[in-house]
């Protein structure tokens, strides 16, 4: 019964925040208590839910001034010559935008840990694809499926908890690993590129001129190219850099019918650009926006890179550390309380998004481990799998890797179903480091659950519903996680029969 009760909690709650019909807040709430009344929990359902919560208030802590520091930065302008200085690298192009973010976000994956990525690769990123018009949902897309595979490297935690949990040196499993690693990056780039592709097409379609003009292509510069009817190719209209801020210049006519067809050009991206500007007038890039402190540049990126540092460093816990960093920043940034208030509400809705939704997840959380479904849905995946599929028990255990990451946390699935796994193998001859291997390929999918903080914090900062981002994201990251698998039982590190 307690089997039944988790997967059927899983799949309700699951399928109400994809077609929308409950937000993911209510429905963290409002599902798990409906199947832990039902799975017998009656008044104790309360003890399991705070006792999840204690837990999770370091966390929430960490993603509420995490919110403050970076919106801050945001609103001061510390990142407008970062977004210029890419959009110098990238040109206007949607393609190259979102297979920057890939590389950005692998890079900074690099340090192991999820939030500070998102952090930073939101940061970076979110203003240049407001500024293009682009989707916010690819740029979560795209940043989790980096996120998430770039999550087995030995200090990033699964790695780790593998080794540790069938007692093998982190490095046996994953240098072995790395082939499987660069394979799963390469599609993760392809599939980059491919909503880039789509990007540039939705919006010519749309006709924005940050990616060309009534259907005309782009160049690597954003400059409209081609000659249709709808560019300005032969017409002596000119885009060069000034394209990225919208803006045509008009080199001497050649003729009267030509210099009429210059003008409506020139009135036509002069409209649009309007537009754009009035849609950004109520965006974080109003480039009048009240919150500029030009004055203080220096110092607010001496404050943040020396966050970072200690970020990196790990002397201190995170969340104290973005505490203080958001008050030195409010202080020096807003001496004024009535403007330093000010700042604090106009973050106020991304706050209450994210923190919500971390306390309502120590409700799913609490009632999954509190009745005992995960410990029994666990025990009863491992007693479905015969005998007879013994001599395959590596690659079964990646393929549960994939769901049981998504609907339980890494902590009780290394030390809690691995090791029973990993003993039904030993049976069979599989060693435990093979075992250990075949656990971490379905990490690009477990990033992307609700259970995890640093996802919640990705989908706030770029005001993306989770919902749509599971919808684009979810079975991009099945496909990395097979293939990583396939590429691993292919070199043989991971035996198959």
């Amino acid at each position: 019964m307690l089997v039944i009760l988790g997967f059927a909690m899983i799949a309700v709650f699951m399928t109400l925040i994809m077609t929308k019909k409950l937000t993911p807040v209510v429905a963290l709430i409002v599902v798990p208590t409906i199947f832990g009344l039902f799975a017998g929990a009656g008044l104790g359902i309360g003890d399991m839910v705070m006792d999840s919560m204690k837990s999770l208030t370091s966390t929430a802590a960490l993603l509420m001034f995490a919110i403050v520091f970076f919106g801050m930065m945001i609103d001061v302008g510390l990142f407008d010559p970062l977004v210029k200085l890419i959009l110098r690298t990238l040109g206007n192009d949607p393609a190259k935008v979102v297979l920057g973010t890939a590389v950005l976000a692998a890079v900074v994956s690099l340090d192991g840990d999820g939030s500070t990525t998102f952090i930073l690769t939101t940061a970076a990123m979110l203003p240049i694809y407001l500024r293009l018009g682009m989707s916010p949902v690819v740029l979560t897309c795209v940043a989790g499926l980096a996120n998430g595979t770039m999550n087995i490297l030995p200090w990033g935690g699964p790695t780790a908890r593998a080794a540790a949990a069938l007692k093998v040196s982190p490095s046996e499993v994953f240098v072995p690993m790395i082939p499987s690693l660069i394979a799963g990056m390469i599609v993760i780039f392809l599939f980059a590129w491919h909503l880039g592709v789509r990007e540039r097409r939705r919006l010519a379609a749309a006709g924005s001129i940050w990616a060309g003009a009534a259907g005309t292509s782009a160049d690597d510069s954003g400059t409209p190219s081609g000659g249709s009817a709808g560019s300005a190719s032969g017409s002596g209209v000119s885009g060069g850099k000034g394209a990225a801020a919208g803006v045509l210049t008009i080199e001497k006519p050649r003729s009267a019918a030509q210099s009429r067809f210059d003008a409506q050009v020139l009135a036509a991206a002069q409209k649009e650009s309007a537009t754009v500007n009035t849609a950004l007038a109520d965006s974080q890039l109003d480039p009048n926006r009240d919150t500029l402190r030009p004055k203080l540049f220096w110092f607010n990126l001496v404050l943040t890179v020396t966050l970072m540092v200690v970020l990196v460093m790990d002397v201190l816990p995170l969340a104290y550390v973005f505490m203080v960093g958001s008050a030195i920043a409010l202080v020096v940034n807003f001496p004024r309380v009535k403007d330093q208030a000010k700042a604090l509400v106009s973050h106020a809705g991304s706050i209450v998004a994210v923190v919500s939704m971390v306390m309502a997840a120590a409700v799913l959380t609490g009632v999954l481990s509190g009745t005992g479904m995960v410990d029994a849905m666990a025990a009863w995946l491992v007693s479905v799998i015969p005998t007879s599929m013994g001599p395959y028990m590596a690659v079964i255990t990646g393929l549960l890797s994939i769901p049981m990451t998504f609907f339980m946390s890494n902590d009780a699935f290394y030390f809690g179903v691995l090791p029973v796994l990993s003993e039904t193998a030993a049976h069979f001859g599989i060693d435990p480091a093979a075992m250990a291997r075949a656990s971490i390929t379905g990490q690009p999918v477990h990033m992307q659950s609700p259970l995890v903080p640093a996802i919640l914090l990705l989908v706030s900062l770029s005001r993306v519903d989770l919902g749509d981002h599971h919808k684009k994201v979810l079975w991009r990251a099945l496909v990395v996680s097979l293939v990583m698998l396939v590429v691993a039982i292919g070199i043989g590190v991971i035996p198959f029969g």
